[in-house]
């Protein structure tokens, strides 16, 4: 294993180059070290793991970059693609006036596209910055981010405008001999805290508890609100907020993959506990399923960029951690003027942020 670590005031990311996960992030803020991402914990063990893994379950850590987004049934490739399961190469990484820059390049290509993934660090922001480019190639790609958070008591979700909530035909689970779900497939919801159950009634997407043994997907359709998407996740027993952002012109779905203690058989082994998958995607459900014909596309949902020789194209995302107790999410965040800033029961608290960044109101190529 190879790990990469970058670091600025305040801040520090390790990426493990052997499968372009990332193996840790730590931000210190307020004299405490907040670690806002998960890692599975079969990693770095000596146990025995199933035969035929994808190196990407094998290494599951932090967040990477899946492209395409679950199944590779257009060109062969593991599960999430090449840049979730093989090396990475670091091109360049050094300081900059203000922070840390780094780019690494994927060894494989992806459609015949070459793939760079750029992190920069900015001194006393709480933030990882995130770029993917994918230059030249053919054919289209569909993309996600995959980063995972884990709780030790549960916590509380907010979210940026959404248009509706709906799972896919079938669970993740559904053999009860192997796992459990409690969110009904096929299904959907305005309301998030109302989501049709499995078993009758409905759920509270906005409220992850840790009595609710299950394995559950569930996509969010952003909404046309003009300003970046985002969710943040007050976790109870760590006393922070994990906050994740995105241009929804580029990525214009998220994806939630709740995962706790719903799986039954190795390398799970009911001891995936506590995690969240806040995965910020154009896609689909499986690279066919999101180049061709799907329900997102009928609603009027972009499932994949087009790839094409001496042309490239980029997205960017967010992710980042506060500390703060009273396990409550803020109701609303905007950005602008080199500030974030986060209402909630009449207050507002501000972060440094760089603003720009994710390039909210700027027309998107592919």
């Amino acid at each position: 294993m190879t790990i990469s670590t970058i670091k600025a005031k305040g801040i520090s990311v390790s990426l493990d180059l052997t499968v372009g996960h990332i193996a840790d992030m730590v931000v210190e803020n307020g004299g405490r070290r907040l670690k806002p991402l998960h890692r599975a914990p079969w990693v770095d063990t000596s146990e025995a793991l199933p035969k035929g893994l994808p190196q990407g379950t094998v290494r599951l850590s932090g967040d990477f970059l899946c492209a395409p987004f679950s199944r590779s049934d257009v060109e062969e490739a593991p599960l999430h693609g090449w840049p979730a399961n093989s090396a990475w190469d670091v091109t360049e990484s050094g300081a900059t006036e203000d922070g840390w820059r780094a780019v690494f390049r994927l060894r494989h290509k992806v459609m015949g596209a070459s793939v760079d993934k750029i992190f920069t660090l900015r001194h006393d922001h709480p933030f990882l910055y995130q770029e993917h480019v994918f230059s030249g190639g053919s054919g289209a790609i569909s993309v996600a981010h995959h980063p995972m958070t884990v709780m030790a008591s549960g916590g509380r979700l907010a979210f940026s405008r959404k248009r509706f909530a709906a799972t896919p035909s079938d669970p993740l689970e559904p053999d009860p001999a192997r796992g459990r779900f409690l969110l009904a497939y096929p299904a959907r919801a305005v309301d998030l805290s109302h989501f049709p159950a499995a078993g009758g009634g409905t759920l509270d997407l906005t409220e992850y508890r840790m009595d609710d043994r299950r394995e559950d997907f569930v996509t969010l359709v952003e909404a046309d609100h003009g300003g970046p998407g985002w969710t943040a996740l007050a976790r109870q027993a760590e006393e922070d907020l994990v906050l994740v952002l995105k241009n929804p012109t580029e990525l214009p779905v998220t994806m939630l993959w709740l995962s706790n203690g719903g799986r039954d058989y190795a390398p799970w082994s009911g001891r995936h506990l506590g995690v969240l998958g806040i995965e910020d995607g154009r896609a689909a459900v499986g690279h066919a399923a999101s180049i061709g014909d799907n329900w997102l596309r009928r609603e009027g949902v972009a499932t994949a960029f087009a790839l094409g020789e001496g042309r490239s194209i980029s997205f960017r995302h967010v992710i980042g951690a506060l500390p703060q107790s009273g396990g409550q999410p803020p109701q609303d965040i905007t950005a602008a003027d080199g500030r974030m800033r986060l209402a909630a029961g009449g207050s507002t608290r501000e972060v440094p942020f760089d603003s720009a960044f994710l390039r909210i109101g700027r027309p998107v190529a592919g």
